[in-house]
């Protein structure tokens, strides 16, 4: 007879492996969503934590419905780290391909963060032909590269605000800061990578050079740099009536801070990332009233009563995560980018890259940013009304450490107030 001890863990090999092969509480593989990005920055970090976020959420009502049968997410991330200084794209884009072709995702969100980084990487995502809706990286010259090649670069899409847009919000502030106060002289302060200088280019080639304003200075500071004393004083010296600057990088929050210091009789109004949520008020130790500043999607970082899916993401990312969102760029489309890619797989009814891509095109979701639909270059559609695009906020900070909203009119809460020291020009 053989030995009992042998038979008896033979069939016990046997019926687990029965229960593994056939038991439906195991479930259906789950479905790989990759996060390539810079998580050890604000807004990666913050862009990772809402899609996890989402994804708990679609996990917790059983996950998606692909081809008759529920299948839950998971989520796989990779710090590339393309946003650190002196991290070289190729460097970066190693990072993108090995997340690719080590979990296999079905589709990547957030992306990243640098657009040198996005442009690079776009051919990688179209060898592996991996769906990927960027939330990050802004330069609409990924636009431009599959308007010119769709059928090439038909995988990335972008649900953030890109820098055409962030201009168009810029200009509307600008046109109303000219209206309101008579103001047109403008020193351009932006930050030494592709994104910025795209912006500000765009800016002063669609809108300054044709408004009438003087630009009395225009410097690029390499990514880094913390101290903007001397720009101050040059701002000073030449009178300007606006300072606009154009930053992503954590160190130009003290630019806001020197010049609020520093006395300077200008109305600060761009874009700096870390003014973006409310913790700035305590890192800046309070020396940011007056500041204008442009958040790139409603829900990162700001609410509006206006909105209610915006105060309720809002609310849900503090109790899930017991903060709140700081980051003004990323989180709200990067939560949104998990819903549009459930969506988009259970009507294709399946996760194969072509079909999934053929969904996207076709989205239709009014959400946390407004409502969301991708035009020919695969970019979500921003404009000043939440009933028919995506939209983004422009903000002031008060001298009690709040914000109240100033643009787009459709969501303002008041207007701008010019900080000590300046008069209106009327």
């Amino acid at each position: 007879m053989k030995d009992p001890k042998r038979l008896f863990g033979t069939l016990a090999a046997i019926l687990l492996a029965g229960v593994f092969l056939v038991s439906p509480c195991f479930g259906a593989e789950p479905i790989v969503i990759g996060v390539p990005t810079s998580t050890g920055f604000l807004e990666g970090k913050e862009c990772l934590r809402s899609v996890e976020m989402a994804v708990e959420e679609i996990n917790a009502k059983g996950g998606v419905m692909v081809d008759g049968e529920k299948r839950q997410f998971t989520v796989a991330s990779l710090d590339i780290r393309d946003a650190a200084p002196g991290v070289p794209v190729p460097e970066a884009l190693l990072g993108l391909e090995k997340i690719i072709l080590d979990k296999k995702p079905a589709a990547l969100v957030v992306g990243p963060f640098r657009s040198e980084a996005l442009m690079a990487g776009m051919d990688i995502i179209s060898k592996y032909k991996v769906p990927m809706i960027g939330t990050i990286a802004m330069s609409p010259a990924s636009e431009a590269k599959i308007k010119e090649n769709p059928e090439k670069y038909k995988y990335i899409f972008r649900t953030c605000l890109n820098a055409k847009y962030l201009v168009k919000y810029l200009v509307g502030t600008m046109s109303f800061i000219n209206k309101e106060f008579g103001f047109k002289r403008v020193y351009i302060l932006n930050q030494d990578v592709a994104w910025a200088r795209a912006t500000a280019k765009i800016l002063t080639d669609v809108y300054f050079s044709k408004a009438g304003w003087e630009i009395v200075e225009h410097e690029a500071f390499p990514t880094g740099t913390g101290d903007f004393s001397s720009a101050l004083m040059k701002a000073r010296a030449k009178k300007a009536q606006v300072i606009l600057p154009i930053f992503d990088m954590p160190q130009s929050g003290t630019l806001v801070k020197q010049w609020n210091t520093m006395k300077v009789p200008s109305l600060l109004a761009g874009f700096i990332s870390p003014l973006a949520g409310p913790g700035a008020w305590k890192t800046f130790d309070q020396k940011i009233a007056g500041a204008v500043n442009c958040n790139f999607e409603m829900g990162s970082a700001i609410s509006s009563a206006k909105m209610p899916l915006s105060v309720a993401f809002e609310k849900a990312y503090d109790a899930r995560w017991g903060k709140p969102l700081e980051a003004g760029h990323g989180p709200a489309p990067s939560y949104e980018a998990v819903y549009i890619l459930a969506e988009a797989i259970e009507r294709a009814g399946s996760i194969e890259p072509d079909a999934i891509v053929a969904e996207l095109k076709k989205t239709e979701r009014n959400g946390i940013i407004g409502h969301i639909k991708f035009d020919e270059g695969h970019q979500a559609i921003f404009d000043m009304d939440p009933a028919t695009s995506a939209v983004a906020a422009v903000f002031q900070w008060n001298a009690d450490g709040s914000r109240t909203i100033v643009f787009p009119p459709a969501l303002a809460e008041g207007k701008i107030q010019l900080p000590e020291g300046l008069k209106s020009a009327k």
